[in-house]
């Protein structure tokens, strides 16, 4: 067990404390109002964490406090976990960003691209353009989710019973399978869709490294981090510590209540690289501290740098953002304004459009139970936020955390 300490005062590290009691307040006043169970903020300027604050209950029913070594179930913040194991099987030359999926997985050799129509009357036709390993990591491969209910492609995914991303009973292997059956949205890199496109991955980094995504994530990038909660399962000494997850409630009221969250008492059958991890706070310091060291921690090299530039560098065409290049309507909104993406990750690329502000190159991502991270290597700054709670619309609680970590910036 590890647990996150703050190491320096936040004057010492260019940081308002004033600032930092107001972001803790206003996180204060969304439990008090019921709308979060409790919180974990920390905020680290140049490797040292300068503000830790937590508040609330992981658990309501059984009274337990957040505490420092809570574990959070992090969803989509596996995927840039994910990508980064991706990326040393690249620096190996065991794995290419340019070559074709259907060279790892040749179960994609033959799937079509939707031209039009839905349902019984959908017509298709070959890709022109392979489905590249880049694809995958920029989330421009042409898969989808089922939850988007915004394109006909979507409608096959929930009538393939791929609702919640994997077939039930199913794992990694043979999910991804039923994903190769069904027509890709769009032309491979033509478009960005957020998507299942990291499962995919997760199932190319089995293929190719011979071992299961959840070893292969603990032999290189848990244990060389030193990451000692992080994975894919809890064992009885973990479980304790574990966040209750919640979700809104569909009454309108903005209360919460207790949800079905990811099953990790045990090894789970799907091995998720989109969202099947779960860590603490240390975890996630570590991994932000060798991305924001550019690949390197405490004399462990996980990454070079310029494989590090590369991941958080934008990679849509042209410097477009993802409301512009997104696929409509699932992307049209004010949250993709000026925010690029890159191998796995974010990437801010113009702060003057943004929805929050947020320094450019500042990149991160988050997960669908309230909990985010990001890097900004101009300032030098990283922040990690956690709750348990899924909400019914948008993450209202991101803009709110970056302006208020913007406003506590001295220097």
């Amino acid at each position: 067990m590890a647990e996150l300490r703050r190491e320096v005062d936040p004057g010492e590290a260019g940081l308002d404390p004033v600032a930092l009691e107001r972001l803790d307040r206003h996180f204060v006043r969304l439990v008090e109002q019921g709308r979060l169970p409790g919180f974990l903020v920390a905020v680290a300027r140049g490797g040292r964490v300068a503000h830790l604050t937590t508040h609330g209950r992981r658990d309501i029913a059984a009274g337990l406090p957040v505490e420092a070594d809570t574990l959070w179930r992090i969803y989509s913040m596996t995927k840039p976990v994910t990508s980064v194991a991706a990326l040393t099987l690249v620096e190996e030359g065991r794995l290419a960003l340019d070559a074709p999926v259907a060279r790892y997985l040749p179960e994609f050799a033959d799937t079509p691209v939707h031209v039009g129509g839905s349902g019984a009357r959908m017509r298709t036709r070959p890709v022109q353009r392979p489905m590249l390993v880049r694809h995958l990591l920029t989330h421009t491969a042409g898969l989808t989710f089922a939850s988007y209910h915004a394109h006909p492609v979507d409608a096959l995914y929930r009538a393939a019973g791929l609702e919640s991303s994997v077939s039930p009973g199913a794992d990694l292997a043979e999910t991804v399978e039923a994903y190769a059956r069904l027509p890709l949205q769009f032309e491979p890199g033509t478009q960005w869709n957020y998507s299942v496109a990291s499962n995919v991955l997760g199932r190319v980094i089995e293929v190719v490294s011979g071992k299961p995504l959840d070893v292969f994530l603990a032999e290189r990038v848990f244990r060389p981090l030193g990451m000692p909660d992080a994975g894919f399962e809890v064992d009885a000494r973990q479980a304790v510590r574990l966040g209750e997850l919640y979700g809104e409630k569909a009454d309108g009221s903005g209360g919460i209540e207790p949800v079905p969250g990811l099953p990790l008492d045990g090894r789970p059958r799907f091995l998720s690289g989109s969202g099947g991890m779960v860590a603490g706070a240390y975890d996630l310091h570590r991994f932000m501290e060798m991305l924001r060291r550019r690949g390197e921690l405490d004399g462990t090299r996980l990454l070079s740098p310029a494989t590090v530039d590369l991941m958080t560098a934008n990679h849509l065409p042209g410097g477009s953002d993802l409301r512009a290049f997104g696929s409509r309507p699932a992307h049209d909104h004010p949250s993709k304004d000026g925010v690029g993406f890159g191998l796995g990750v974010s990437v801010v690329v113009d702060p003057a459009r943004t929805e929050a502000p947020a320094g450019a190159g500042t990149y991160g991502w988050f997960g669908v139970a309230t909990t985010i991270f990001f890097v900004d290597p101009v300032r030098d700054l990283t922040v990690q936020f956690y709750t348990q709670v899924r909400p019914r619309s948008s993450h209202t609680a991101f803009p709110a955390l970056k302006r208020l970590v913007h406003e506590a910036l001295l220097e």
